[in-house]
């Protein structure tokens, strides 16, 4: 056990109106701006799937703020769909599932338990940060577990959507830390929970 808690950030990218996907789960309207992936590459390498690594130069990039990422089915099916059954080969990943077959890899965890239980155990745990890396469902589950939010929001409306979080109406107080503009017209946003 460590003395204290690692802390659950929800680290995701989301549209002005706050949506993270399109209805069916597209997330290629979200543009690639230079400038922002530099600025998050420093600071956040082990966010980059491990497919995608050595092609930007950070195959040997150490893990500097999550050694875990969890992620809703719907987060997963993308990279299991192109062929990348482990997406982040670099982190200790949990998939929340209750239809995804456990035998798919073994360098995935699939969790049928209930999500915020799971992740109070984890977060008693030793290590880094714990990333929650999407999707809008996994992410309203956990809400009482969130310590940080960290959205890219991009300049961008999509009118519709998979929301940032896809549950019953909950209010949760969370401060703005940081708000970190790009000339792309990105920010990055940083709440810590009130």
């Amino acid at each position: 056990m460590s003395e204290q808690a690692r802390s659950l950030t929800y680290y995701v990218g989301a549209s002005v109106d706050g949506y993270i996907a399109g209805p069916d789960g597209q997330f290629d309207c979200f543009p690639v701006e230079p400038d922002v992936l530099a600025a998050m590459n420093e600071v956040r390498p082990e966010t980059v799937p491990t497919a995608f690594r050595e092609t930007i130069g950070l195959a040997d990039a150490p893990n500097l703020s999550y050694d875990t990422v969890l992620m809703g089915r719907g987060t997963y099916l993308p990279g299991l769909e192109a062929g990348h059954p482990s997406p982040y080969a670099h982190l200790r990943q949990y998939v929340f599932s209750s239809t995804l077959d456990p035998g798919l890899t073994s360098e995935v965890t699939f969790v049928r338990d209930d999500a915020p239980t799971f992740v109070r155990r984890l977060k008693q745990e030793a290590g880094r940060g714990i990333w929650l890396c999407g999707g809008g469902k996994l992410a309203a589950a956990l809400i009482d577990e969130i310590d940080q939010i960290v959205v890219k929001r991009y300049p961008l409306v999509l009118g519709g959507g998979i929301p940032m979080f896809d549950g019953p109406y909950q209010p949760s107080r969370f401060d703005l830390a940081e708000n970190r503009t790009f000339d792309s017209g990105t920010a990055i946003q940083t709440y810590r929970k009130a």
